[in-house]
């Protein structure tokens, strides 16, 4: 039986990837040692390093003036980190889209110095929606406006940004960096737990520009980019196979064509699933048309029973992970970059069987 796993993260890895992770596993380039084993200070571990930074920055177009950090804590501690290092003594703003927004809008909270202000929210309608933003929504004199690229759970999207003057962008793109078209240069923080589109989880990718490096010391050295910045990532031991395997995913990435052509092939898996769902008369969509995330795609029945036995008889037919959260209920297919386009084609043959033997009730 073929396995298919929609899980929302940890999620799925390039099987190259892991089949040169493998073959690597016990000699890595003939030094009798694995990634594992060696010394973060040695010339074997400093070249990939810098090769995963090197591929990095070539496939996402990260300009010159933006430094690229390798990072541990997940986008969590980027809830607190990010305000910490560049709005003590200011505020800070923030669009409520789902449960990722609503935790960094808390952690922002607890940092002493900062005032928070949410400029627009969709918990109206259980975040089922990206809510619109207006140029004079945004206090220009705020140290940034912080959104969630991609709500996880919800399933929604910024298809694109809002206008903010010369207030920056903060994101947290953990759902669907190196997976869409965003600019680098629209930014002027990106940050991402790797464990869904870029390797193991314990890694953290934090994309910063030079002016936002802060000027004072952070009470905590560990919780400075500056110091980070400085010391290439390895103020401390880094997470040294995480950083490892994200260099094979970026290769492997590279080698598909780069960030472009990614984009692409999931608008196309995307587009196969929101395509079974708009024309059956069970499963529906809980999210507005405008805003539907192309990596994580919720879908119900309106019937939670019907839902459970989807979920059962799915399970046992080889697609993991496939239930939905809690506050959305349903199913949920995560299908990042990793996931092949076969997969969703065997999803979308399941539904129409599905279907057939639970009946055709009008939606």
């Amino acid at each position: 039986m073929t396995v298919y796993n929609f899980s929302a993260g940890p999620a799925i890895l390039p099987k190259p990837v892991l089949e040169q992770a493998q073959n690597e596993l016990l000699n890595y380039r003939g030094s009798e040692m694995s990634v594992m084993e060696l010394s973060h200070r040695s010339s074997l571990y400093d070249n990939i390093i810098k090769e995963a930074e090197a591929l990095l920055r070539e496939v996402m177009e990260i300009p010159d003036n933006y430094h690229v950090l390798f990072l541990q804590g997940g986008a969590s501690l980027q809830f607190s980190m990010v305000p910490l290092n560049l709005a003590v003594g200011k505020k800070v703003l923030f669009v409520n889209t789902g449960a990722w927004a609503k935790k960094a809008i808390a952690a922002a909270k607890n940092v002493a110095g900062v005032e928070v202000e949410v400029i627009a929210s969709s918990e109206d309608k259980n975040f089922s929606y990206i809510p619109e933003i207006n140029p004079e929504m945004i206090d220009q004199d705020a140290a940034y406006l912080h959104i969630t690229t991609n709500e996880t759970i919800g399933g929604i999207a910024f298809k694109e940004l809002p206008t903010t003057g010369k207030v920056p962008i903060v994101a947290d793109m953990s759902s669907n960096i190196l997976s869409n078209d965003y600019k680098v240069e629209d930014f002027g923080v990106i940050y991402a737990g790797a464990q869904k589109n870029i390797g193991p989880a314990g890694l953290t990718i934090v994309i910063i520009r030079d002016d936002l490096l802060n000027a004072e010391p952070v009470f905590a050295p560990m919780l400075d980019y500056r110091v980070q910045a400085e010391n290439e990532s390895m103020y401390n031991t880094p997470a040294t196979y995480s950083i490892y395997i994200a260099k094979l995913v970026f290769e492997w990435l590279k080698n598909l064509g780069g960030q472009a052509e990614m984009y692409r092939l999931n608008q196309l898996k995307a587009k196969i699933l929101y395509d079974k769902i708009e024309a059956s008369p069970l499963f529906k969509s809980p999210v507005s048309k405008e805003n539907r995330s192309i990596t994580n795609i919720p879908f119900i029945t309106g019937d939670s029973d019907l839902d459970k036995l989807f979920c059962i008889q799915a399970e046992a037919a080889g697609f993991k992970n496939i239930k939905g959260h809690r506050s959305v209920g349903g199913m949920r297919a995560s299908i990042y970059n990793a996931f092949p386009i076969e997969g969703v084609e065997a999803l979308v043959d399941f539904m129409t069987q599905f279907e057939l033997e639970n009946g055709n009730g009008a939606k």
